[in-house]
């Protein structure tokens, strides 16, 4: 991953770049100057890191030491359904200090929890979500696919709501994970941070989508948030396999890829204010979470799934992890 630096380092390279690209010393100026200025002025700046550390390192939960934090991938997806009050609770009941859950829309504007944009691998019914009524959504069983299906039957697709009231009831940390519609989804916290003010300092908004984050900081700017990153995510499959079998569009990919890395590594966690940064556990170490110390900001390794992993990063690293079991070692999620 692309680590250069500081801020001077960062827009030297691009007037390098640039001047390489343009060959005229004017434009290149204006450019990285015209660059400058828009990050300084549209920027957001990181929530107070009193209150961040609140939701990052809460003494609670079995493994909240007040140093790492156990978060429960999808509600613990291997110990129950995910993104389900069961997983929820399962996850209060083995130890976790909170749950990362996944926030969707039924096709009429209902928030509700799931991952994928279809209904096809978690429940027993089929299609996207595009074309499910909420009402037709709370039918299905969410637990259909799962391998405790029968421990959970009839486990239903709860609402954000729903879901929030339960994890403050069991008083877990909340990581919302929002998969798309950044306007929607804005405008849906928004109103539950507005019903439920704890969530201030109980909660994280992150994303793999950076104009997620970023319109979430414009509707609430008191709102802790990371992005979500994997490199090399749109070229490889999240166990490393190509993407692509076309060499052509395999090496655009990558190319995109390295562009996407530097941005994320030099402009937009800068752009949006995050606290934290949630990455692939391949790609963590004691200098990558230096790097990012250095810049204010908290690095959480997912999904750690199994026993010597948690250690590693629980003992020596100390820093929080996602993971699909309290319990168990499993096979990973991506």
């Amino acid at each position: 991953m692309l680590q250069l630096g500081d801020e001077v380092t960062l827009y030297s390279v691009i007037f390098v770049v640039v001047l390489l690209g343009t060959r005229s010393a004017v434009w290149t100026t204006a450019l990285t100057v015209s660059l400058y200025v828009f990050v300084a002025v549209f920027r957001f700046p990181q929530v107070p890191a009193d209150r961040a550390k609140q939701v990052l390192h809460p003494d609670r939960g079995a493994y909240g030491t007040g140093k790492v934090s156990a978060i429960a991938h999808r509600g613990g997806g291997h110990d129950a359904p995910e993104n389900t009050l069961a997983a929820i609770r399962e996850a209060s009941k083995n130890g976790a200090t909170g749950v990362e859950l996944d926030l969707q829309f039924s096709a009429d504007g209902v928030p509700i929890l799931m991952h994928d944009e279809t209904v096809d691998r978690t429940t027993n019914g089929s299609g996207p979500l595009t074309k499910s009524s909420f009402s037709n959504l709370r039918k299905l069983d969410a637990a259909a696919k799962h391998r405790l299906r029968r421990q959970f039957s009839e486990e239903k697709i709860p609402t954000l709501e729903e879901a929030v009231e339960e994890c403050i009831r069991l008083q877990l940390i909340i990581y919302f994970d929002v998969k798309s519609h950044p306007n929607e989804a804005a405008a849906a916290l928004k109103a539950l941070y507005k019903k439920n003010p704890g969530l201030y300092n109980s909660s994280i908004v992150c994303s793999f989508e950076p104009k997620v984050i970023y319109r979430m900081r414009q509707s609430d700017p008191d709102v802790v948030t990371a992005l979500t990153h994997r490199p090399w995510s749109l070229s490889h499959l999240g166990d490393g396999a190509p993407r692509f079998t076309s060499p052509w569009k395999h090496s655009w990919m990558t190319l995109l890829d390295v562009v996407l890395d530097w941005a994320h590594h030099h402009l937009l966690w800068r752009f949006c204010g995050v606290s934290a940064f949630l990455i692939q556990k391949n790609f963590v170490s004691q200098d990558y979470v230096d790097y990012w110390a250095q810049r204010g900001v908290e690095v959480v390794a997912w999904t750690v799934n199994t026993k010597v992993e948690k250690e590693y990063y629980q003992e020596l690293l100390q820093i929080n992890y996602i993971t699909d079991s309290l319990v168990e070692d499993c096979d990973p999620h991506y």
